[in-house]
């Protein structure tokens, strides 16, 4: 592993949304951001809703997003660590993107360190107090019967039935984020708060929220938020002199 690069952290492509022509206009433009930052990267980590739906059948995988598969290939195949964690849209990961791609694939927030710095890092769904409608969805999605059933469907009803789905969501249909709504208000700010009173970390690092943030929580703490490749197109990175919240251009 390279150890004098930059480390990089980006999320919620939502690739396959609102349509197939917008969705490969944004995958050429992460290639491209994919193809600026391998001069330097050390290390990347993808932190969930990378595609707007996945799921992986025995022997089949949604269609499209081939440009991202061969790019990722290709960086991993040159030693560069690519980590990818599942998001609330694409959580159905089982083997392919590892397997094929050498992908590191994790499904749940993981603590790292880095560059001397503590770092958490998720993706940050249902994390947090609130939002308890999706917690008790998010557990039926990740039980393993439920997959199961969903797996014995024909890819063609399944496929199409997940297609139906992401259609009818509020980025899909061009919902607006809300806007940053104060910290007693941001539920990932208070799972950080709350973390930071049993452990330290430098850094918080989480997508999800779909807006670029960066929060200070204590004189050593800070939270970072990736925001989105929709309308923001932001990145973080880190070094050794600290982490910075960038947009590509």
């Amino acid at each position: 592993m390279r150890n004098k690069g930059h480390i990089y952290f980006a999320s919620d492509f939502h690739l396959g949304i609102p349509d197939p022509a917008q969705s490969l206009e944004r995958e050429k433009m992460i290639i491209r951001w994919l193809d600026h930052i391998s001069s330097d990267a050390e290390e990347i980590f993808l932190l969930g809703d990378i595609f707007d739906f996945w799921f992986e059948f025995r022997h089949v995988i949604p269609k499209g997003f081939a440009r991202l598969q061969g790019k990722l290939a290709e960086l991993t195949d040159r030693g560069i660590p690519v980590h990818l964690f599942t998001g609330n849209h694409d959580m159905w990961m089982f083997g392919y993107l590892s397997d094929e791609l050498g992908l590191q694939i994790y499904k749940e927030p993981r603590q790292f360190e880095r560059k001397g710095y503590k770092l958490m890092i998720g993706h940050g769904d249902g994390l947090g107090p609130g939002d308890r409608s999706y917690k008790m969805l998010k557990k039926i999605f990740a039980n393993k019967l439920a997959q199961r059933a969903f797996a014995f469907l024909h890819p063609w009803y399944g496929m199409g039935i997940a297609q139906y789905w992401s259609r009818k969501s509020r980025l899909s249909e061009g919902g607006s984020i809300p806007p940053y709504m104060g910290e007693q208000k941001e539920w990932l700010v208070q799972h950080c708060r709350s973390v930071l009173e049993k452990e330290h970390y430098d850094f918080f690092i989480f997508g999800h929220r779909h807006l670029p943030l960066d929060i200070k929580l204590n004189e050593k703490s800070r939270y970072i938020n990736t925001g989105d490749w929709i309308q923001h197109r932001s990145y973080a990175v880190l070094d050794h002199a600290g982490l910075q919240l960038l947009e590509f251009a």
